[in-house]
């Protein structure tokens, strides 16, 4: 299952929820080169490299996935970590950019499903953004550049969630997990 939005429309929080209620679940963690946040923990929330030990996976052909989401950040999908959880029986779950997403699906075509997280409007990703508090002006502005172009892309997804009243997407998306694991 491929969980992806732009940034700031929830999709963290929404797959977070989805983790600790379905135990046949397990999360997709992806290697990146942006730097870790206070919260973050390497290994949990992203493998945390160096821009040169990024490429060298990707000289490697370690990856499923990857790409420069923004000018010199690189994310990617690592085989190894689908490897580590599908040898536990899991269902993976990704939270991934939409780019990203539509790489996934690409790979894995019928055998993935990908939902879009939308926020109500554009103003609102806008103040979430904002609110986070954790990006500088320059970033903030590239973020918010970008989330209009990616939302843009929503019919590209197999269903398109809006995470208006957190509480109503989560049961949303506790709907589609059960759908596509039963």
């Amino acid at each position: 299952m491929i969980f992806t939005a732009p940034s700031g429309a929830g999709k963290t929080t929404i797959v977070r929820h989805l983790l600790t209620k379905y135990d046949q679940l397990a999360f997709s963690v992806s290697a990146t080169t942006r730097s870790q946040r206070p919260h973050e923990q390497h290994g949990k929330d992203y493998y945390f490299v160096s821009p040169e030990r990024f490429k060298e996976l990707l000289a490697e052909n370690a990856f499923v996935e990857s790409e420069e989401v923004y000018e010199g950040l690189y994310y990617g999908t690592l085989y190894s970590e689908l490897e580590r959880l599908w040898s536990l029986g899991k269902c993976i779950i990704f939270d991934i950019d939409v780019q990203g997403a539509r790489n996934l699906k690409r790979q894995f075509q019928a055998e993935a499903l990908t939902v879009f997280i939308r926020p109500p409007s554009a103003a609102v990703l806008q103040e979430r953004l904002k609110n986070r508090a954790t990006e500088t002006p320059e970033n903030l502005k590239r973020r918010i550049d970008k989330a209009q172009e990616e939302l843009a892309l929503e019919s590209e997804f197999d269903i398109v969630l809006i995470n208006d009243e957190l509480e109503i997407a989560l049961q949303e998306a506790e709907k589609i997990v059960e759908t596509f694991i039963n």
